[in-house]
């Protein structure tokens, strides 16, 4: 390779960092218009994994923004990010797959605090207007709920 297509495989890698960090940073923020530019035209996601549904992500963002309001307190940690761009003969293509665990605090309206845990599987797509999610897909592992 080059060090041309070096440096654009890392900026494509840091590109893809920030649409997954701003992803959770809007989910956590209740940012649901910063969540639907996150998503191509047709883009999805599937909560069915942690209990929640699955469909084009502006109907997903209305459900988040009704659901989330059980959770006045939360903070989306993603970690363990594997980023695999679309390798085009040693070239970098407009695809890449994410799989990053994570893990949510949240705070619930009583007071309670509820964790849970597992792992993102994110797909995006280079658009015109730079990285975008075509899907998300929640799998969640654990969860710690309130005693009582």
């Amino acid at each position: 390779m080059t060090q041309r297509v070096d440096l654009a495989t890392v900026m494509d890698r840091l590109a893809v960092d920030e649409v997954v960090t701003g992803y959770a940073a809007a989910v956590d923020d209740a940012d649901w218009t910063g969540y639907r530019a996150l998503f191509t035209r047709g883009g999805r996601a599937d909560y069915r994994g942690s209990g929640g549904i699955e469909g084009p992500a502006t109907e997903v963002a209305d459900w988040l923004a009704e659901t989330m309001r059980l959770f006045p307190v939360r903070q989306h940690l993603i970690v363990n990010r594997l980023i695999r761009l679309q390798d085009l003969g040693g070239y970098p293509g407009d695809t890449a797959d994410v799989r990053a665990d994570y893990i949510n605090p949240m705070r619930l309206e009583s007071g309670e605090d509820f964790v849970c845990g597992g792992r993102y599987a994110f797909g995006l797509l280079r658009t015109d207007a730079g990285w975008r999610l075509r899907s998300v897909v929640v799998h969640e592992k654990w969860r710690r709920m309130p005693s009582g």
